[in-house]
């Protein structure tokens, strides 16, 4: 296989004409802590790409039974390698957060206005991958009007954003645990402008609770899918 970019924890590779995401066992995180939130490899914890993999695959087929658009096509857990279909990203790349418990850097932008543990109704909000900048928050207006967005594009994303969280968060209830939030990433299918669910979906994107105990992601992915 032939690598053609090189991430923190996941490598985009091509072979045969199809394209595929390699999974690493890289995690992100500062002075040897894992921290989902850190735009920094931090440590290396075996089985993190296997278990991203088999995470992702059980949601993106979820996803596919719920007609839900994703840049998914077929998963090999074993080598840690995901089919994918090519799409491009927004601008430099586009994170969105769905809340549905006020916790985090919520709390921390706006901790005048709501007190962690807070319900949230759905609260979506879009960030720029930037780490220079620490990943900033970005509104509708500023995302047309810098070009990232066209019009009705965040809307549509907002509505996709919605439906997938739901999907994951009654997959969770079902099993006694609670999402807090999610952070995805969509991008437009190669050569049209179909919005679709790109990346991947496992417990490092997520924050979720049993209670009051918090579910570290490793530990999550196998209540999910065993790994």
């Amino acid at each position: 296989m032939k690598t053609i970019y090189q991430g923190k924890t996941k490598d985009i590779r091509e072979k045969d004409g199809k394209t595929y995401f390699f999974f690493k066992d890289d995690v992100t995180g500062k002075d040897g802590v894992f921290d989902p939130g850190e735009n920094q490899v931090g440590l290396s914890i075996e089985g993190s790409g296997r278990a991203c993999v088999a995470m992702s695959q059980y949601f993106f087929e979820k996803f596919e039974k719920e007609g839900i658009p994703t840049h998914y096509i077929d998963a090999d857990v074993d080598n840690c390698l995901m089919e994918i279909k090519p799409a491009t990203v927004f601008g430099e790349g586009l994170e969105v957060i769905c809340r549905y418990i006020a916790t985090g850097s919520f709390i921390r932008r706006y901790g005048r206005y709501a007190k962690d543990g807070d319900k949230l109704d759905e609260y979506v909000e879009f960030t720029l991958k930037d780490d220079d900048r620490q990943d900033p928050l970005i509104n509708e207006d500023a995302l047309i009007q810098l070009g990232i967005f066209k019009e009705g594009e965040y809307d549509r994303i907002k509505e996709l954003m919605r439906s997938i969280t739901k999907v994951i968060a009654e997959d969770l209830a079902e099993r006694g645990l609670t999402l807090y939030d999610i952070k995805l990433e969509f991008g437009r299918l190669a050569g049209s402008d179909e919005i679709v669910l790109i990346d991947e979906v496992s417990g490092g994107n997520m924050r979720v609770y049993k209670g009051d105990e918090y579910i570290e992601p490793l530990r999550l992915s196998k209540m999910i899918v065993g790994e």
